[in-house]
């Protein structure tokens, strides 16, 4: 140890004595906003996705930093409302271990309850009691004092945001704020180090107090740039950003720009001190950017790679005066508003399914039945198809817009003509004249499955030559249409000969990482290159299409569900996968098996496979359920499934749904001689239907779920071919 230098100071050596002047609190980012049925309990079984991390010179004000770098609409301690429930009620809600305790135990300490009996029912140190009881004082002192410096000093220095200070004080922001600025009572950046100063830190890594002074050195090169982070691992907004802000950091840096980066996730890249020149590990919210950038003063912000995280920001840094580099602000607006994007679509002549906005149920009900069901429903603004369902009838449509709507929406709801085709996703970069693809991605599911929850497929293996011309075309005409500089992800749909557009991102994707990879396309380092003026053409790139690659890559997800207890595991267009795998090599069967052995999908044990699935899906069951015999497979179906499998040739041996005598589903689950459950759902969230009883018992007695047709029908591919008796390795480093 006295060998290795600290890489943080320089000086000391591994063998010194850390000494730390800063506290710091870790939140885990729970997936509960993804799974409402699904049971909030915490237990020793790990549930996060993710996590947070926040730094500061006490815990209160570190604590209240890390509960709004969330991002799960939570900024205080009364973002979960529990004042309706008695002193006896709290009580009682405190045994229960789930995700919202410290909102629980705020409400207790306001309701009068003691530290004692908190400490009796939750085990939680007094310590840790006393500082949330700080926090409610706060609050208490707030609503009923009037608002002076001094009281406005101590509430920044526990780091209440000026937006929760306007709303307890009866003020409007910009008072607060002002108040703030006219008595010199801003954030002062501290550097990291781990010798508590004893010796000088050479990194610039810092986080933010009040009351202190400042150690962010100022500095003042030709060019300086901000790229914002993507905050927490979630569903739907993965590390697939974080790899997108870290090459977009080293591209600038190879510019000769300064870079700095606003992130607050202690399992990333971005975060590690040696990528940028500056780190700041701050929440990614407007106050805390403006704080930073009121002291850095950047030459632009690179909002375009941080997900839905940063594009939310992009409003704010605007009005602090920072310019957005590479595509504008409205171009981004008018691909998510559904007026202006139709027009631009009309302009480009390019189809869209038909649909409209809403803001009530009884207007989404009025389009859906005009546009004839089923619909698909969703807000606007959101990424891994957040709150976004298929929706077959009137009852329906009301139930998901009830689910919506709990959180107050902004923008317009979009009502959309759901159509069954053939999902395509492209990536693409442009400099502002030409373009360049990558390549073309199809999904094995077809369209109503979350592009994130497909197994996806490069190259494109279905399409025919002039819907790829068409394709390319439609993605030349959209991008030029959205004056983008940069990224831009489109996705399609394919009906026979027609091609549809669904959904356009002017900004980085999920499936950047893996298109850069298999292609060997360093896409964010030209789309960062771009963005600063460079042209395709001296690059080296010649527009358009790119030659496809000599091997075929597959993107298998990766799912949770045996962890959240009570989430209903069927695909749908709402985003449920926490990860993903890749297989490649030379043979689509050979990738594909490669894909499904990494995500843990490691068949024939048994040879038994259970069929249930709902009347529309039966006529495709019977292939299915042939295919499964000839491998060796004993069927099982229930009682409607086994009818029509019988009678079709297929030696189906029926077995009993839940509610009828033994031998039922669930036994034969039980008994663990099952490899393979096809369960394709019926409409509609009921709990209670056997179907959600047989997917959850499947899942937790360790069997493979599908839900989904197109995923049995890969599975027996791969499992039909030969492939994994000459599997070859490929080294991804020399594609």
């Amino acid at each position: 140890l006295d060998e290795i230098k600290n890489a943080v100071t320089g000086k000391t050596y591994a063998s010194f004595e850390p000494a730390l002047d800063y506290c710091v609190v870790k939140i885990p980012r729970l997936p509960f906003d993804k799974f409402i049925m699904a049971s909030h309990k915490l237990t020793t079984q790990m549930k996060a996705t993710g996590e947070v991390m926040s730094i500061c010179n006490n815990f209160e004000g570190a604590l209240m930093k890390a509960i709004r770098s969330l991002e799960q609409h939570v900024e205080h301690l009364r973002s979960y409302d529990y004042t309706e429930f008695s002193k006896e009620e709290i009580l009682k809600k405190l045994h229960n271990v789930d995700d919202r305790r410290i909102w629980l135990i705020a409400e207790a300490i306001r309701k009068g309850i003691t530290y004692d009996e908190i400490h009796d029912i939750t085990k939680i140190d007094k310590w840790f009691i006393d500082k949330i009881a700080i926090i409610v004082e706060m609050e208490d002192r707030l609503e009923k004092e009037e608002l002076t410096v001094e009281l406005l000093k101590e509430a920044k220095r526990i780091e209440f945001p000026d937006s929760y200070i306007a709303k307890l004080s009866g003020k409007t922001e910009d008072e607060v704020k002002k108040l703030r600025l006219d008595n010199g009572i801003v954030a002062v950046y501290k550097m990291v180090d781990t010798c508590a100063a004893e010796f000088e830190a050479e990194t610039p890594y810092y986080y933010s107090c009040f009351g202190s002074e400042n150690e962010a050195i100022e500095t003042n090169p030709k060019k300086k740039v901000l790229v914002l982070g993507s905050g927490p691992i979630r569903i739907g907004q993965g590390i697939e950003f974080d790899f997108c802000s870290v090459h977009c950091t080293w591209a600038f840096k190879e510019e000769g720009y300064e870079t700095i980066i606003i992130n607050n996730n202690p399992e990333t890249v971005s975060t590690d001190f040696d990528i940028a020149d500056k780190l700041y590990f701050e929440p990614l919210t407007p106050e805390d950017v403006e704080s930073i950038v009121n002291l850095e003063k950047p030459d632009g912000a690179v909002v375009q790679f941080g997900g839905q995280t940063a594009i939310k920001l992009t409003e704010a840094l605007m009005k602090m005066g920072v310019p957005i580099l590479g595509t504008k602000a409205e171009d981004v607006d008018a691909a998510e508003d559904r007026e202006l994007f139709d027009a631009i679509l009309e302009q480009c002549q390019i189809p869209r399914p038909s649909g409209g906005t809403v803001f009530t149920a009884a207007e989404a009900k009025e389009v859906a039945n005009k546009l004839g069901y089923p619909v698909l429903v969703r807000p606007s603004y959101v990424l891994g198809g957040q709150g976004m369902q298929i929706a077959t009838c009137d009852e329906e449509v009301d139930e998901f817009m009830e689910v919506i709507n709990r959180i107050a929406q902004d923008h317009p709801i979009l009502v959309d003509k759901y159509l069954m085709g053939k999902e395509i996703e492209v990536d693409a970069i442009c400099d502002g004249d030409d373009i360049l693809i990558p390549g073309i991605m199809e999904h094995i599911e077809r369209a109503g499955v979350h592009s994130g929850d497909s197994i996806s497929v490069y190259p494109a293996q279905s399409l025919s030559d002039d819907t790829i011309l068409r394709i390319e075309e439609y993605t030349k005409r959209l991008a030029k249409a959205l004056h983008v500089k940069g990224m831009i992800n489109i996705q399609f749909i394919v009906v026979g000969h027609d091609v549809y557009v669904i959904e356009v991102n002017p900004r980085s994707s999920r499936t950047v990482p893996y298109i850069s990879k298999v292609t060997g396309i360093p896409i964010v380092k030209l789309a960062t290159k771009m963005i600063i003026g460079k042209k395709l053409r001296d690059l080296g790139y010649e527009p358009g299409l790119q030659k496809k690659a000599d091997y075929i890559a597959i993107k298998m997800p990766v799912f949770s569900f045996e962890k959240i207890r009570g989430a209903d595991i069927s695909l749908g267009p709402e985003m449920k996968s926490t990860g993903e795998c890749l297989g490649i090599a030379k043979s689509f069967d050979e990738a594909l098996y490669k894909a499904f052995l990494g995500s843990g999908v490691v068949l024939p044990k048994h040879k038994k496979v259970i069929i249930t699935v709902n009347d529309a899906d039966k006529g495709e069951a019977i292939l299915i359920g042939k295919r499964f015999e000839n491998l060796g497979y004993e069927v099982y179906a229930t009682r409607s499934t086994a009818k029509v499998l019988r009678e079709r040739g297929v030696n189906a041996i029926k077995v009993n749904k839940l509610n009828q005598e033994s031998p039922t589903v669930i036994d034969l689950l039980l008994e663990h001689k099952i490899d393979v459950v096809v369960d394709t759902p019926t409409q509609g969230r009921d709990k209670n239907r056997d179907g959600f009883l047989i997917r959850r018992t499947s899942i937790e007695t360790g069997v493979n779920c599908f839900t989904s047709l197109d995923t049995v029908n890969a599975l027996l591919r791969s499992l039909e071919s030969d492939a994994k008796n000459h599997l070859e390795v490929i080294d991804i480093a020399t594609i």
